[in-house]
């Protein structure tokens, strides 16, 4: 018996796998910054353990509501057209970033 190897994933199909893993790796990053903070926060908002619990997890859930939110939006005008969207999105407001200097509101 001899069984046919399955195919092995091109170079395209593992591209396309770190592009769609990496919002993974940056919001596990993200929270562990904010996990990193909390001695600090604590000292300056002087929170008590139910304040502290929202302030650390208002995070998660922001980004639970936005995935359902933008599977909606993905199944109506296509999955593709969305991560091209969000994708060019992060570089809309640059050119006003450029304008403002670090203590003046732009």
């Amino acid at each position: 018996m001899n069984a046919a190897a399955p195919p092995r994933a091109t170079t395209r199909e593992w591209l396309g796998l770190a592009v769609l893993a990496l919002p993974t790796v940056v919001i596990a990053l993200s929270m562990t910054v904010l996990n990193l903070a909390v001695p600090s926060l604590s000292a300056d908002l002087k929170p008590d353990g139910t304040q502290l619990l929202w302030i650390i997890d208002i995070y998660g859930f922001l980004i639970a509501g936005l995935l359902i939110t933008m599977g909606t939006i993905g199944d109506r005008i296509g999955r593709r057209k969305l991560l091209v969207i969000g994708g060019g999105r992060p570089s809309v407001p640059l050119p006003s970033w450029r304008r403002c200097r670090p203590a003046s509101r732009c």
